[in-house]
């Protein structure tokens, strides 16, 4: 009797297994925006900046569902048995998990600060997070719902990428041009992959220069190697839109873990299709990229100047093909169908899907659009105006507005700006070497630029005529029509939005948010002995917007508030003012406006021209009359209460 009661129940527990079998992964997984279900029938997309997910059926075009997430929902993860999906909502500081049966987010697992790109490992037990701004991989137990373990990598973690063995993952490093490679069964970084510097060229408008901006990490059918669409920019010559940012898509060996450099896609070699006048065509800010079932066909978006660049692989790995001019604004996610027919192109500042028909892998076949776009969300979140400031900050399209704020599809906002703030790197004008500041608050800081030579934020046009080579049809120093006005109000409106460029949240404060002993000691002296507040002061630790005329409005003659502390170089020079200005406007290299400090712990490097590696440096740096004499240990305090602003 007893033996068949065992029976029976062992039988019973067989039963439950198959009817609920471990679903394990078998293929490659990345985090992305635009995640297509394994058999193509659902479409998941992150509506990053309306705080919902949609899901789509891409064969009868429909919006079945669109699910309220946390905020700013960067990426997406399917479980492997794809009943789960994991959201990172950035600035929630959360991954919300959603159930697909239910159709709701049913829990939200913390992280660290600003989760961005997640992957579940190959069994669905553990959830992998890259946080960006704290420069760590969360290692989440997802039976528990909590961090096990936290591993340490290099700046800016973004996305993430899993190998089909589930033995590897790769973390692209937004800004630093670097990979780092995490050993999953041991939970550590084995090795990091740097990206080579394009080198320098005779001729200034062929790609050359540092990578940056390393968007995602997809890695090919056949798994042997992965392409990482990417920025290169030289900072050797004066900037100019031409000669400063150019696409780049990298090739790694994922045998080695090591770049196959003589594998880059760059213009112009390797990406150079040439339109009816057989002028080549330029492509802006690549973003992702889709490979065919077959491995013959690589897909890349151009999230700046609309495109998709179709690469043949069975004929050398070049560009073949330039589908030009997505519909929509901003496309930053690409999923194929499982039969390599449809390409699914994911909007991300309309906020609709564009489905392009691939005519399959043939060297002969063509991509082209079909169908009208399908809107993606119910409403958008944004008021009209801050929409389109949005879109045009990133759009690199020289045909898509009033008139071309970019030259040539050469460059966005975005492409010095990364996410709105910095690149990490020193460009060369004709001023001087100038560190790419952040925009975060600077609408509400006073004067623009290092200099201060700006007190209205349509002197931009300088910047995009000088720099962007686009608006060359206007006189900057004359009313612009109302329609070209109205592109820089709506620039302005974006750029205003509180939650457009939040100040980011310091890692350096103790866990419960308050200051360390040491940077509340150093908020003493930074407020008393070290003579801070004569130039760091108010809400925006700047005083800056001091720089009034006497009709008490923000004025470039207001040099009050210009300073000079010693860290003038040899590559200043003086400016005899500029048009906007009428030309009263002129500097010298001893006039320096004060940078704000609000979560100035992210911009590194430091000064105007970059100099500074760390705020401790910049901080000793200084040097003016009536500076304070510090101890070592001061300035130091003074240092972690500067990093823990925000």
């Amino acid at each position: 009797m007893k033996k068949l009661l065992f029976s029976l129940l062992f039988l019973l527990i067989l039963t439950a297994c198959s009817e609920d079998p471990k679903v394990i992964r078998e293929q490659s997984s990345a985090s992305t925006n635009t995640l297509l279900a394994k058999n193509g029938d659902v479409l998941y997309i992150a509506n990053i900046d309306v705080n919902t997910v949609s899901i789509v059926d891409p064969k009868t075009k429909e919006v079945k569902d669109e699910i309220p997430v946390g905020k700013e929902p960067r990426q997406l993860a399917l479980s492997p048995d794809e009943k789960t999906l994991y959201v990172s909502t950035m600035y929630s500081n959360q991954i919300d998990v959603i159930d697909l049966q239910k159709k709701k987010v049913t829990d939200s697992i913390p992280t660290e600060n600003e989760p961005f790109g997640l992957v579940t490992s190959a069994d669905g037990a553990t959830l992998y997070v890259a946080n960006y701004r704290s420069s760590s991989v969360s290692v989440i137990n997802l039976q528990e719902k909590k961090t096990t373990k936290t591993i340490q990598v290099d700046e800016r973690p973004r996305t993430l990428t899993m190998t089909k063995d589930g033995k590897k993952m790769y973390v692209p490093h937004y800004l630093s041009g670097k990979i780092s490679v995490i050993d999953i069964q041991k939970n550590t970084v084995s090795s990091v992959i740097e990206l080579a510097n394009s080198p320098d060229q005779n001729d200034p408008k062929v790609s050359q220069g540092i990578p940056n901006k390393l968007e995602n990490f997809i890695i090919s059918p056949d798994g042997k190697t992965a392409w990482v669409p990417h920025l290169v920019t030289n900072v050797d010559t004066p900037i100019n839109f031409e000669e400063t940012v150019f696409p780049a898509i990298s090739v790694i060996d994922l045998e080695t873990d090591k770049e196959l450099v003589d594998q880059r896609k760059e213009l112009f070699e390797e990406i150079n299709v040439v339109d009816v006048d057989n002028e080549t065509l330029i492509v802006s800010n690549p973003y992702d990229v889709a490979f065919d079932p077959e491995g013959k066909k690589a897909y890349a978006i151009m999230a700046g100047s609309e495109d998709l660049v179709v690469f043949d692989l069975t004929r050398g790995g070049n560009a073949t093909q330039v589908l030009r001019r997505i519909p929509g604004d901003n496309p930053r996610g690409i999923a194929i169908a499982p039969d390599g027919s449809n390409l699914y192109v994911h909007n991300a500042m309309s906020h609709d899907l564009t489905t392009i028909e691939t005519g399959g892998d043939s060297a002969y076949a063509r991509a082209k659009l079909v169908d009208e776009n399908l809107p993606l969300i119910k409403e958008d979140s944004l008021s009209p105006l801050v929409r389109e400031g949005k879109q045009i900050f990133y759009s690199g399209n020289s045909d898509d507005y009033a008139t071309d704020i970019t030259g040539n599809n050469w460059m966005s906002c975005a492409s010095c700006h990364a996410d709105g703030e910095i690149n990490g790197l020193t460009l060369t004008t004709p001023k001087g070497l100038r560190n790419v500041p952040s925009n975060v608050k600077a609408t509400e800081t006073g004067l623009f630029l290092w200099d201060g030579s700006r007190d209205d934020f349509t002197d931009y046009i300088l910047t995009i005529q000088g720099e962007m080579g686009g608006m060359l049809d206007y006189d900057a120093g004359e009313e612009l029509p109302n329609d070209v006005q109205h592109m820089y109000d709506a620039l302005f409106a974006y750029l205003d939005q509180p939650d457009s460029f939040p100040v980011p949240k310091s890692p350096y404060r103790s866990d419960n948010g308050n200051l360390t002993d040491q940077a509340q000691l150093g908020k003493e002296l930074f407020e008393g002995a070290g003579n801070c507040l004569s130039c760091h002061s108010g809400s925006q630790f700047t005083n800056s917007a001091s720089a009034l005329n006497a009709d008490g409005k923000l004025s470039t003659d207001n040099t009050d508030f210009l300073y000079d502390i010693g860290t003038a170089n040899e590559t200043d020079q003086s400016s005899d003012g500029d048009a906007r200005a009428h030309f009263q406007n002129p500097r010298t290299p001893a006039q320096f406006d004060v940078p704000t400090l609000l979560g100035v712990w992210a911009t590194a490097p430091y000064l105007h021209d970059g100099s500074a590696k760390t705020i401790d440096e910049a901080i000793e740096r200084h040097e003016y009359e009536a500076k304070p004499q510090l101890a070592e240990g001061e300035v130091a305090a003074i240092a972690e209460y500067v990093r823990s602003i925000d």
